[in-house]
């Protein structure tokens, strides 16, 4: 299927030298590049703010059992240290 695409001059830059160096054609280019890109998009839009980051959670504890009773004393010292 046909489509026209306006790319500005720095772009068009990167997609002819990336054609060059992979020996390819721009279409393949872009081919490849919608290919890798779009199913990682779809993958991160669709996924819930908490399915983002909770590989981070939960992990390792503090060692302090009360963070989460003086979390708001905590961060006032800290931020009256400099962080």
């Amino acid at each position: 299927m046909p489509l026209s695409v306006r790319l500005d001059k720095r772009i068009e830059e990167l997609l002819d030298e990336t054609a060059e160096v992979l020996k390819t054609t721009k279409t393949e280019v872009i081919k490849r590049s919608l290919s890798e890109y779009c199913p990682r998009v779809l993958v991160r839009k669709r996924k819930r703010p908490y399915e983002l980051i909770e590989d981070l959670l939960g992990k390792e504890g503090s060692g302090k059992g009360d963070l989460s009773l003086k979390a708001e004393e905590i961060l006032r010292k800290k931020l009256r240290r400099g962080l």
